[in-house]
């Protein structure tokens, strides 16, 4: 009897060892702490200003050990994430305004490696580095802005209606409607609670010679809003961060108002803060011709029904109350260079309902002047007299003001923009959606580099003792046996490594844990083989007979083990949370591969140490 695979089979272990180790390879090269030098305004940084970078850092004697110039941005590779530190401060303080100073871990993994999509693994905020934010949405902001929108909509729609009215003015929580006669407002009150059933209350009260008409906000309508607002925040941030590019951030729910988010390997808390925290949409507003904005921006009073702006350069611009349309309809954005002009230009795209509504606003103002005014609200902590103050800043600026010559439908541009990264930018928060409520950022902790490299030095040294005495034990015990079984240990974590650089998987302190557990669970499969071999020696069986009996009735046992184990980790990641479901992602790739190493790859092994040979007298088991 002799033990032997197909040519195929061999083929195949030859493969998947090839590749394993050629996709874990990236992780041989650490990434270098770097510092990201770029301009805010023209996205570019000039060559005076990278000589002068340059000379700065030299006379600090902090000069980079590579310099790299990526798409207009600088990027400076250091031997240490010290010197990196410092040179950051060092630039921050040198540089103007313009130019944005960022901290950044730069991929060193050689070009043809990255040709074959080969990457280094993902590691986690513990591992890495990365920063902390733990978020507080204003949930009572949502009322204002949900009585702004009724306000338009009111004096839109009984318009529409022609229903007769005289003013629509909004409160804290409520609307009050005017109307010149009873009957006026009783045709608007039928027209209303129809239209709007299951959101508003409506009061019918009267004020001297008018007639009012008040309306609330339903309790539990309130209560969903502020639901979905939560929610829409959520899903805002999670596609603000994709745009990032920050591989598997963590956000998540905490409490009623609060929101998690984890970065890992952003070290640049600023530039994540003023993406995340940031409030934007666009407002479309006609331009009142024929009024003196210099006259009104120097009295500081605006003629009724229009509000005062100022454009980009600082000039005052007179525009209409009422809104044409607002940045709720938007769909989609996109930026790049207009044909018309040849500047920056961002691209927009509207939902159905919002094509309709500014085709028909717009075909009615053909030849007039309209304008674009873009709205960003912040809300950040601010320590003042020794405690924390939670200030909100709101910025409404006109970014473009141009003629309209035909209707506007479902697409359109806008044009104006100071720069290609404004557009960008512009695109990616109109893009990514405008956030339902404003958020401040109540805690925020940075895990730096250093720390995050102890965790790893860590979690390796436990990787490696555990695998080390697992070996020692196995080729005491097992002899022969024992060193194919190591091997196949061996080749069981490279290549856990590779599917997870493979896959782009977060690796975190939990994950370690469990590829420390896999380290335990591959060679069980081995000592029930080894010891089946082992009795059917004993029951006569000859060696090349035992190999074969052992291996196959070995087989239902450490499938059994496997299948549970795979269950359980399969329930971790369904219920779990964040690290626990790291953990179960390494154990259960770990349990799929070591059934690969332990069973397929010893065996082969085996079968070309011992199955060749006609007559074996023992075996070294």
């Amino acid at each position: 009897m002799r033990n032997a695979y197909p040519v195929w089979v061999y083929a195949l272990i030859v493969l998947v060892i090839l590749g394993g180790g050629l996709y874990a390879l990236p992780n041989v090269f650490p990434e270098d702490p770097a510092v990201q030098v770029q301009n805010s305004r023209t996205g570019a940084v000039d060559d005076s200003v990278t000589s002068i970078i340059g000379v700065i850092l030299d006379a600090q004697g902090l000069a980079p050990r590579q310099v790299d110039e990526r798409e207009g941005q600088l990027l400076l590779r250091f031997d240490s994430a010290d010197h990196q530190l410092r040179a950051a401060d060092v630039l921050r303080g040198s540089l103007d305004d313009d130019h944005v100073v960022a901290l950044n871990l730069a991929p060193a993994t050689p070009e043809w490696l990255r040709a074959l999509n080969g990457r280094p693994m993902s590691l986690g905020l513990d591992l890495r580095g990365g920063v902390h934010f733990l978020m507080e949405v204003d949930l009572n902001a949502v009322i204002g802005t949900s009585m702004e929108r009724y306000v338009n909509e009111f004096r839109g729609r009984l318009r529409e209606e022609r229903i007769a009215f005289e003013d629509v003015e909004r409160g804290a929580r409520n609307l009050t409607l005017r109307f010149a006669t009873e009957a006026d407002r009783e045709v608007a009150l039928d027209w209303l609670r129809s239209e709007y059933r299951g959101e508003l209350e409506f009061a019918e009260r009267g004020l001297g010679a008018e007639s009012v008409l008040e309306a609330t906000l339903n309790e539990d309508y309130l209560t969903e809003l502020r639901r979905l607002a939560l929610q829409q925040n959520i899903s805002t941030l999670r596609k603000r961060v994709d745009e990032l590019g920050v591989a598997e951030p963590i956000i998540a729910q905490q409490g009623e108002s609060r929101i998690v988010v984890q970065l890992p390997g952003v070290q640049d808390t600023a530039r994540a803060k003023e993406i995340l925290g940031a409030t934007a949409t666009l407002e479309f507003r006609m331009v009142a011709e024929g009024l003196d904005a210099q006259e009104a921006a120097a009295s500081g009073r605006a003629p009724a029904g229009t509000r005062l702006y100022r454009e980009r350069d600082g000039a005052p611009v007179l525009l209409q109350r009422r809104v044409m349309l607002t940045g709720d309809y938007i769909t989609g954005a996109s930026s790049g260079i207009a044909q018309d002009t040849g500047g920056p230009a961002a691209f927009i795209n509207l939902d159905g309902q919002g094509a309709r509504i500014f085709s028909r606003v717009t075909a009615e103002n053909v030849g007039r002047l309209m304008a674009t005014v873009f709205i960003e609200t912040k809300t950040e902590s601010v320590e003042e007299g020794g405690e924390l103050v939670r200030r909100t800043t709101r910025t409404e600026e006109v970014i473009n003001v141009a003629r309209i010559n035909e209707p506007l439908g479902r697409r359109f541009q806008i044009t104006g923009l100071e720069s290609t990264r404004e557009a960008h930018n512009l695109a990616l928060l109109l893009r990514a959606g405008a956030l339902a409520a404003p958020m401040s950022i109540v805690e925020e902790r940075t895990v730096g580099p250093s720390l995050g490299q102890e965790n790893i030095d860590r979690g390796m040294q436990s990787v490696i003792i555990g695998f080390v005495a697992v070996m020692l034990f196995m080729i005491l015990y097992y002899r022969v046996f024992g060193l194919i079984a190591n091997f196949a240990l061996a080749l069981n974590l490279v290549l856990i490594i590779s599917i997870l650089s493979m896959l782009q998987a977060t690796l975190t302190l939990p994950g370690i844990a469990g590829i420390v557990l896999v380290v335990g669970i591959a060679v069980d499969a081995n000592v029930l083989i080894f010891e089946r071999i082992r009795e059917e020696l004993r029951n006569g069986l000859s060696p090349q007979a035992a190999i074969s009996a052992g291996y196959d009735r070995a087989f239902s046992t450490i499938a059994d083990a496997n299948v549970t184990t795979l269950i359980a980790a399969l329930v971790l990641f369904l219920f779990g949370t964040g690290p626990i479901k790291g953990f179960a992602i390494t154990l259960s790739i770990g349990v799929v591969v070591s059934m690969f190493t332990a069973i397929v790859v010893t065996r082969a092994i085996v079968n070309l140490t011992y199955g060749r040979r006609r007559r074996i007298a023992r075996l070294a088991i």
